[in-house]
């Protein structure tokens, strides 16, 4: 339920100038503005699972993007339902001027979005639920000698440091080995998931869920399928991810700030979010 003060479940993410979105509830669109982003560069919706506290925004944020005059093809992710979901949509937005192209996820699937390679995998909710591991590659260093060693032409080395194939020259013929580049985790709705731990290994944020606070939260947040903060902060501390943000706060839990302290015992570098949290990503040699 959203509160005067908190709008619903969603992410905005950038990256080399294009946006995908993970999930739209109600609110999203104000949000989106209030934190001065735009709605034109979105060509990607992840959706995590279609109860509507995640998706109730979906018909007002299509209609904006066609009354911004997009033309490109909209990708849209989610569980099995999703074709079922956007025709039930089009009922009330009959007409946008840009394809919907859905994608049915069964399972853990991997996939492009732009210039970010995306995972998805299995929550554990009430429904079909899925979360997102967005990863950004970053390839070696330019290595003059070794494409000297390698017999490549001077005058292909700007494009294989580009990573394109050419005249049957490949990049790994000129660059060093891959260097560390970053990763985002997103997993809302689900009791806590084993699998994070590995699948969010040095995870350079990781973006779960607070729905809960307190210990004597455990029984509720066990029946209703969700998990608290201390399980998340549990959940990033055995990753070693290097920041937690929390989020997807019950509506009973209008303060969930009050529970900071508790939190950061457990995992120190807990933020407590709230509307228009925002951060930027860089690569190690660049902080």
């Amino acid at each position: 339920m959203p509160l005067p003060d908190r709008y619903l479940t969603s992410l905005y993410v950038r990256c080399e100038g294009r946006c995908l979105l993970i999930d739209c509830g109600e609110g999203t669109q104000s949000a989106i503005r209030s934190a001065g982003r735009r709605f034109k560069p979105i060509d990607t919706l992840l959706l995590t699972h279609y109860h509507a506290d995640h998706i109730s925004g979906l018909p007002g944020l299509l209609l904006t993007l066609g009354n911004e005059d997009r033309t490109e093809p909209l990708d849209v992710y989610g569980p099995p339902g999703l074709k079922r979901l956007m025709g039930a949509i089009k009922v009330i937005v009959p007409e946008v001027p840009f394809d919907i192209v859905c994608h049915e996820l069964e399972g853990e699937e991997v996939f492009r979005v732009g210039d970010l390679t995306a995972r998805c995998f299995k929550a554990n909710h009430s429904v079909p639920c899925l979360g997102y591991c967005l990863t950004k590659n970053r390839p070696g260093r330019f290595d003059p000698e070794k494409a000297k060693v390698n017999r490549v032409p001077m005058r292909l080395w700007a494009r294989l440091q580009q990573g394109e194939e050419c005249e049957g020259f490949t990049p790994d013929m000129v660059l060093g080995m891959p260097r560390k580049g970053l990763k985002l985790i997103y997993a809302t709705d689900t009791l806590p998931l084993d699998s994070l731990t590995e699948l969010g290994k040095n995870a350079d944020l990781m973006v779960l869920e607070g729905m809960f606070g307190g210990t004597d939260k455990d029984i509720r947040a066990l029946e209703t399928r969700h998990s608290t903060m201390d399980q998340s902060a549990l959940l990033a501390k055995n990753a070693g991810a290097k920041e937690l943000w929390l989020t997807h706060y019950s509506p009973a839990n209008p303060h969930p700030e009050e529970y900071e302290d508790e939190v950061r015992t457990i995992f120190p570098n807990t933020v407590i979010s709230a509307d228009g949290q925002q951060t930027t990503l860089r690569f190690q040699e660049d902080v």
